[in-house]
């Protein structure tokens, strides 16, 4: 036993110092920065603390990234890849490691890098088949816009039915789901009578393009499309021939052709 440490108990661990934030750091700043991100004794704490920072540098990041010992409570490993400046080979690698709820935040936090959320947003679409239907609803209704038009496609018509009244879901990605080979009955009938979707113009069309379109909303979907852009429509349609012939036949003596 030393004279340092009569007491007999353990040293503590050494306090790690976290530079206050400033606008054009110094170097002397930026060496305190790396120092704090590679100390094996920084705390879940002050790990967190040192991520609220919006300016760290990416070396400052990626040396907090190969600090095991920081690096091992989940929300330290949130915070690093959501942070805006974190490199990309940092980041993403992280991503697969997350839980579900976890990916869907990360997607939905407007400071993450648009590259990094669509990473999350894909780490989501590919395990849907695996998660639970709770979570497949809790997805649906709260997801990104790119989860909830991946989930139009879902077989539960639960979770079908909450995706297409998710706030930021889409056009595009209605469009997309809907034009898809394996889009079934219960998803064209659904957007085809939807408060919402059933009357943009492009959401039409692209229900005119399926297979399961009823006659009465190919009729009512076709009225008032020019003839040529109707032909080409139904030309690469999956509708049965005989709507099509009928759809073009009463296009036709609307117009009087």
């Amino acid at each position: 036993m030393t004279a340092d440490n009569k007491s007999g108990e353990a040293p503590s661990a050494p306090t790690v110092a976290v530079p206050p934030s400033e606008s054009g750091a110094h170097d002397s700043t930026h060496d305190a920065l790396l120092r704090a991100a590679a100390n094996p004794a920084l705390t879940e704490d002050l790990a967190l603390a040192l991520l609220k920072r919006g300016d760290l540098p990416a070396d400052v990041l990626e040396s907090l990234a190969k600090n095991g010992a920081a690096l091992k409570p989940r929300k330290v490993k949130i915070a690093l890849a959501s942070h805006p400046h974190a490199p990309r080979h940092v980041s993403v690698p992280l991503i697969r490691q997350f839980y579900t709820f976890d990916l869907m935040k990360i997607a939905l936090t407007p400071t993450v890098p648009a590259d990094v959320k669509v990473a999350a947003d894909e780490a989501l679409i590919a395990r849907v088949k695996t998660v639970t239907l709770g979570e497949r609803l809790g997805l649906a209704r709260q997801g990104s816009g790119r989860v909830a038009g991946a989930l139009l496609l879902d077989g539960e018509p639960q979770v079908m039915r909450t995706a297409l009244e998710n706030s930021r879901l889409t056009e595009a990605f209605v469009i997309h789901a809907v034009v898809r080979p394996e889009a079934g009955a219960p998803l064209v009938h659904a957007v085809s009578q939807h408060s919402k979707w059933a009357y943009r113009r492009e959401v039409r069309i692209a229900l005119l393009r399926t297979e399961y379109l009823s006659l009465a909303r190919t009729l009512e979907f076709s009225h008032g499309l020019p003839l040529p852009l109707l032909r080409e429509i139904l030309n690469s349609s999956r509708l049965p021939a005989r709507v099509k012939e009928q759809v073009l036949r009463e296009s036709q003596a609307g117009s009087g052709l």
